[in-house]
């Protein structure tokens, strides 16, 4: 997930430009409210969270009409937001504004890992535009410094559960795509306040 710095600049642009910019340069930058925000670095620990969600949800999908993404795919959000989520999986067909088939305009899970550098207000506007989009019927924020993961699950377009998980027996059901996750999957050999996890399948 982006970082916001306090006393960070931005530069203005508009969807267009910065889209000829990023496919230019390829860079990977995200454009919030007209401004080009350029992304932070990750750990080795946001790194391993991002690859287990991958494995264990992709595990488990196959034969499924479903196509997971990770940190390289662009998501037009519908604030004209563009951003770059740790992990994106589509249930379906996939769309894309072009056909350079860069920037996805239906993800139905939307994964972010966050950490104590992450600044509230950027987690808070990052997570708005997740929830308000059509398409997205689930999104999972990961802490990498702790075992919690907050689960938002579509209700109806107004109308959100929310759930937190921060016990490693605990078990994340995606029902958008008919699929279940383990936190002890999720934390795989990540290092948290000292203790090391190992793998657990969930059949």
């Amino acid at each position: 997930m982006n970082e916001v710095v306090p006393g960070q600049t931005f530069k203005k642009s508009t969807v267009d430009d910065y889209l000829a910019s990023e496919r230019q340069s390829g860079a990977k930058n995200e454009f919030v409210n007209g401004k080009v925000i350029g992304r932070s670095g990750s750990n080795r620990w946001h790194n391993l969270i991002v690859s287990n969600v991958a494995i264990g949800i992709g595990s488990r999908l196959h034969g499924h009409k479903c196509e997971i993404y990770i940190a390289n795919i662009r998501v037009k959000l519908e604030n004209n937001s563009i951003c770059y989520p740790d992990v994106a999986i589509v249930n379906g067909e996939p769309g894309f504004t072009d056909n350079r088939l860069d920037l996805l305009l239906n993800p139905t899970v939307i994964v972010e890992v966050t950490s104590n550098d992450m600044h509230a207000s950027a987690k808070t506007t990052k997570l708005e535009s997740f929830l308000a989009m059509s398409s997205i019927k689930e999104c999972m924020m990961i802490r990498e410094d702790e075992m919690r993961i907050e689960h938002y699950s579509k209700q109806n377009p107004k109308q959100w559960l929310y759930k937190i998980y921060n016990e490693r027996d605990d078990v994340i059901s995606l029902d958008s795509i008919n699929c279940k996750i383990s936190l002890q999957e999720i934390y795989s050999q990540v290092k948290l306040r000292h203790t090391e996890f190992s793998s657990k399948a969930v059949n």
